[in-house]
């Protein structure tokens, strides 16, 4: 991931709040980091590799090499692209032969203009990748598993308006051709399990997403699916206590920026508390008696 995480990639996002004509990820990100900077949040950019939960106060090592201590920690480093898992589609995406997880990084490369794009996916994402490519391709095919769109309305709407856009219904992608660069995809239909091949100059996997759980070691407790486990739903508490978690890391059920921004807005009142209880500053102590004379009154 890069600083700012999946949004750095979004093209339009138009369901936030407080953005009436939409924005794009890149510039909502950019926006996220000057208002924290305004508040004196110090930034260091560089990624955290190694975790050590069992010491007191937590050890945090960097990628540059530099050791952090901190006395609680809220793990935000959301979720990276899930390929489908054939043998040429990570070779020629290693080898940039036109095989990619970011319509919005590499789709307007000169190598895709002009083709036929493959999509597949039938969620958001796949939407929001195969309309930014009509922009550029001949034609946007969309293979998805099933018969209908897991996408939002909108989003679905637009697609099916787009005349450049068709799909390709009840379809697996099981094979990529081509040597140095793709030629076709290899399609296996779900309900009779007839094979046939697509011509393609490009494909694009928009299929979900792999937490990035990796670098905790095992310290956390995490669900069958790798996300982070809550200990209590609605809330953001780790099964380490002082440890939270916020955004895409944690939910495989949402997976929208406004809710990540909520978790995050969550985790951070919860490590407040956490540390006002353990003698470190006395603000979760007056929210807490301020929400108990709510209640009272």
């Amino acid at each position: 991931m890069i600083p700012g995480g999946q949004l750095m990639f979004t093209t339009e996002v138009e369901n936030y709040p407080g953005f009436p004509e939409g924005v794009t990820g890149m510039q909502m990100m950019a926006d996220f980091r000057e208002q924290a900077v305004r508040f004196e949040t110090r930034v260091i950019t560089e990624d955290v590799t190694e975790v050590d939960f069992s010491v007191r106060p937590f050890l945090l090592t960097t990628s540059g090499g530099t050791e952090i201590e901190s006395d609680t920690v809220i793990i935000a480093t959301g979720a990276n692209a899930k390929w489908i898992g054939l043998d040429n589609e990570e070779r020629l995406a290693q080898s940039g032969g036109g095989v990619s997880a970011c319509a919005v990084c590499d789709g307007a490369l000169p190598h895709f203009r002009n083709q036929v794009i493959a999509i597949v996916g039938g969620g958001d994402t796949a939407m929001e990748d195969a309309l930014y490519m009509a922009k550029f391709a001949k034609e946007v095919v969309v293979v998805h598993r099933r018969d209908t769109l897991r996408a939002s309305n909108i989003m679905r709407d637009r697609a099916f308006a787009e005349e450049k856009i068709r799909f390709e219904w009840n379809q697996n992608v099981v094979d990529v051709l081509g040597d140095d660069v793709i030629t076709a995809v290899r399609l296996k239909d779900t309900v009779t399990g007839e094979e046939r091949e697509l011509e393609v100059g490009g494909l694009f996997v928009a299929i979900g997403h792999d937490p990035n759980t990796g670098f905790l070691g095992g310290q956390v407790a995490l669900k069958d699916n790798g996300f982070v486990e809550t200990a209590t739903s609605w809330r953001t508490a780790t099964s380490i206590p002082g440890v939270f978690a916020a955004g895409d890391v944690m939910d495989d059920f949402y997976k929208q920026a406004v809710t990540a921004a909520g978790t995050g807005c969550m985790a951070a009142l919860e490590a407040e508390r956490w540390l006002a209880e353990g003698g470190h500053g006395d603000s979760g102590a007056q929210a807490d008696s301020a929400q108990a004379e709510s209640e009272s009154a």
